[in-house]
């Protein structure tokens, strides 16, 4: 009720702060988050009812997604049963060579009825959540279930849109899971970044190691208050959890059923005292450990000495591969303190028989192992920008979150990126400099202004090397976030600010057009699902 009660009090300031905006641009009343690259408001209406038929010019099986999710919104928002008919619905999905890019559409509206055109079904379903935005303007003017007359041609700017989600400190249950993959499908973002191991925590099941789960899903209690408060509290209450094989498979296919990949993310070398609690023997110490209850690094890790080791993790990613179809698969790679390697015989004798300059080789050389690897199951690595030290690995894809420095020097040597910076892209800071005014939070600010500043594609960059920058993503570590409404209090609207950077033209973007949008439209989208948003009166 806190978090509630603090939006509701942002709210009655901001209405009473909220600056006019002289609007010309009739698409502004549309509200459309992310904005399209091309809108143009048109005369008339279409009114949707229950004698309303859409068409499909193609069996492609994704095709189902769309129009279960066209469907399903129509009958649950309206009643609305929209019925098939073989040819010239009056809503018209169509899939045609207009675009080059899959993820463009063409979206037309008249009185007459509804036309979708793209060139593959995830342009398609980013044409029907374009065409549900358009429904909230039609019910503002008291035209319930009828859409505004458009023209809108439109396609994203990165093919990487994504969001993360940490549950590791915290644990997230598949149905809160399964509602952040829908409001990450409603702002045409598309992938969702699972981080699923942690010190703190081990949440996936693994059939060949059950004590990862038996013993490294569940740590003996958590800190209350800040990490920096003294002296240190923690609550005594053992806390954890995980999420079985089929439950994985779920969250997948339904992803999959919103165009949304899921990359999962299992951490190594360090962040792994949860698995070393379960199987010690995989450490330079030999232990034992205790999953952690503090935040923060810690100086024990995956021993790169003993085969055991890469064996282990080999086994992991078996599995792990083969409940997730996407390409991408994150081994983390950062914060890895060196100290247990530089102690351990076994280390330095990999790094004397390797041929290695130091520790910081001796972690590329352990990165390239696992490369490998993947690279032999059809998968691609990507890691954070530690894993630039001691050598890139041959095909690795690198997340530059310590600034973008990282990012241009891998994209420069001819390396994918995904931007990721603290200073725009971590949701778990603070979103007021008043901290007093806000709960708990690990630190720093972020407004939703800074967000919506972010730019992905460094100046600096080579030119020729732009290709390389795949997109961005915002981040939502959970060291202080132990709750589905202190969550989603802290990324929305700033997920909606960093949609908007990663789909819409840098030169179409405007923050208080942006605001304006939010405010007049898209906060009663968000209060429909019962998004417990914050509202950010700073800027307003």
């Amino acid at each position: 009720m806190k978090y509630i009660w603090l939006t509701f009090i942002s709210f009655l300031v901001w209405c009473g702060c909220a600056s006019i905006l002289d609007i010309k641009d009739k698409s502004l009343n549309l509200g459309l988050i992310p904005l399209p690259k091309k809108v143009e408001v048109l005369d008339g209406y279409y009114q949707f009812s229950d004698e309303t038929t859409y068409s499909i010019n193609s069996s492609a099986p994704e095709i189902d997604y769309v129009v279960a999710y066209f469907s399903n919104h129509f009958n649950q928002r309206y009643g609305i049963n929209v019925r098939k008919t073989e040819n010239n619905g009056a809503v018209r999905l169509i899939i045609s060579d207009e675009f080059e890019n899959p993820e463009g559409y063409h979206l037309e509206t008249s009185p007459s009825g509804v036309s979708i055109a793209a060139s593959d079904p995830s342009g398609l379903f980013y044409g029907v959540i374009t065409l549900i935005q358009l429904l909230d303007e039609g019910e503002k003017k008291g035209l319930s279930s009828s859409i505004s007359s458009v023209n809108i041609v439109d396609s994203p700017r990165y093919s990487w849109r994504g969001m993360h989600l940490d549950v590791g400190r915290h644990f997230f249950p598949v149905q809160f899971v399964k509602r952040y993959i829908d409001l990450i499908a409603m702002h045409k973002m598309n992938k969702f970044h699972w981080h699923l191991t942690e010190d703190q925590g081990w949440r996936i099941e693994i059939k060949k190691y059950p004590k990862l789960t038996e013993v490294g899903a569940w740590r003996p209690e958590t800190l209350v208050g800040h990490y920096t408060d003294e002296p240190r509290k923690f609550d005594g209450v053992r806390y954890g959890g995980f999420y079985t094989q089929d439950e994985i498979r779920e969250v997948v296919q339904y992803a999959e059923s919103r165009f949304v990949t899921v990359v999962p993310e299992i951490e190594m070398p360090g962040h792994s005292v949860a698995a070393l609690a379960a199987y010690p023997e995989l450490s330079c110490t030999g232990g034992p450990f205790t999953v952690e209850k503090m935040w923060g690094v810690h100086e024990d890790v995956y021993c790169a000495g003993k085969e055991e080791t890469f064996e282990f993790l080999i086994d992991v990613l078996a599995e792990v591969v083969e409940l997730f179809p996407s390409t991408y698969v994150h081994i983390g790679g950062d914060e890895c303190p060196k100290v247990r390697w530089e102690e351990h015989d076994l280390d330095q004798k990999r790094i004397a028989e390797e041929g290695l300059k130091d520790e910081h080789e001796l972690q590329s050389y352990f990165i390239k192992r696992i490369e490998r690897f993947l690279l032999s199951k059809n998968k691609r690595l990507i890691g954070w920008d530690e894993i630039l030290e001691g050598g890139l690995a041959p095909e690795a894809t690198v997340m530059s979150w310590r600034g973008v420095k990282g990012g241009i020097e891998a994209a420069n040597s001819g390396h994918d990126v995904v931007m990721t910076p603290t200073s725009h892209c971590y949701f778990d800071y603070y979103q007021s400099e008043n901290k007093e005014a806000e709960p708990i939070a690990i630190g720093g600010f972020l407004s939703l202004e800074k967000v919506y500043e972010f730019e992905p594609m460094p100046p600096d960059l080579d030119p020729e090397k732009a290709h390389h920058i795949l997109g961005g993503q915002g981040n939502v570590w959970t060291e202080y976030i132990s709750s589905e409404e202190y969550a989603e209090y802290m990324i929305y609207p700033r997920m909606c600010a960093m949609a908007e950077v990663l789909w819409t033209p840098e030169k179409r973007r405007s923050f208080e057009k942006f605001v304006h949008r939010l405010k007049t439209v898209h906060f009663k989208r968000l209060d429909r699902l019962g998004v417990n948003y914050r509202i950010p009166k700073e800027n307003i």
